[in-house]
């Protein structure tokens, strides 16, 4: 059946399919399918300029076609993706790594280790010694995963 496609089509199989999978970039977009569907127009230019070569069978294309795609995606990822651009604002959506060094009292007592405190209009899971209600204390770390704090007591 694909055999039977491309021979109908030629060439201009791999340009409709270039342009199918530019399509699905802009109703989907994620960058992904543009850099395949590039390597599908580059062997869609090839297929014209040697499509009556004895070498150029379907499963040759469809080898250079899935090496393109590899070469492009990686070229693609080190054009657009490899940016580390910095910003003016690093914790801007680390809400729990913006309250280190912050002093806060605790609103609840820690037992067990667990507790909470209240910054802002937010309360606050905390972790630390256990310490009775009241105690003024600071943030020292904050839990990647969820949003806890650890703190310590602030002695006078």
């Amino acid at each position: 059946m694909f055999e039977r496609i491309i021979s109908e089509l030629g060439p201009w199989v791999w340009m409709v399919l270039g342009f199918v999978l530019l399509v699905m970039e802009v109703v989907a977009p994620g960058i992904f399918m543009l850099w395949i569907g590039i390597a599908a127009l580059l062997i869609g230019v090839v297929s014209l300029l040697i499509w009556g070569a004895d070498f150029w069978t379907w499963q040759i294309q469809v080898l250079a076609f899935l090496a393109m795609s590899l070469v492009s995606t990686y070229v693609g990822k080190r054009l657009v993706g490899g940016r580390d651009d910095g910003t003016d604002q690093p914790l801007l959506n680390r809400r729990g790594e913006q309250m280190i060094g912050r002093m806060a009292t605790l609103a609840e007592p820690i037992k067990d280790g667990r507790g909470r405190i209240k910054l802002g209009d937010t309360l606050w899971r905390v972790s630390g010694p256990d310490l009775p209600a009241g105690t003024q204390v600071r943030v020292t770390g904050a839990a990647d995963t969820d949003l806890e704090l650890t703190v310590e007591a602030v002695l006078d």
